[in-house]
Formats: structure tokens, sequence, C-alpha cells
């Protein structure tokens, strides 16, 4: 643990690319700002971002009729 806080990692801000250590610093991790985490949850919510389904319906199988 000691070795973490000698050597902490740096890491970009997944929205505008800032590079920030990886510390208790940093209350917004992995954001460099609240304002990023902010406009990174509007994009989430707004459906910029999604998580590919990639289950397949009940009502869609595989076989042909």
């Amino acid at each position: 643990m000691a070795e973490e806080l000698e050597n902490p990692v740096s890491v970009n801000c997944p929205h505008c690319g800032a590079t920030l250590l990886w510390t208790t610093e940093y209350k917004y991790k992995p954001f460099c700002s609240e304002r990023c985490r902010l406009i990174d949850l509007g994009d989430w919510l707004l459906e910029k971002h999604a998580i590919p389904d990639t289950t397949v319906a009940e009502d869609q199988d595989d076989t042909e009729p």
C-alpha cells in the first residue's frame, strides 16, 4: 500500500484527456473534475453512450421456418 502512495498511477480523464495522478486527492476519479464527471453522466442519460445488448430476443431464434 505504501508503494502506491510513493508511485501513484498516472491516468487520463475519459472526457477531456487531462492527466491526473490516481490518488485520494482526486475525488472524481477517473475524471479530473466534477464538471467532466457530470458531462459524462449527461451523455449516458442522453444515450450518447450505451452498452450493446447481445442477447437474442425470445421471439427470435436461429432456426429457419
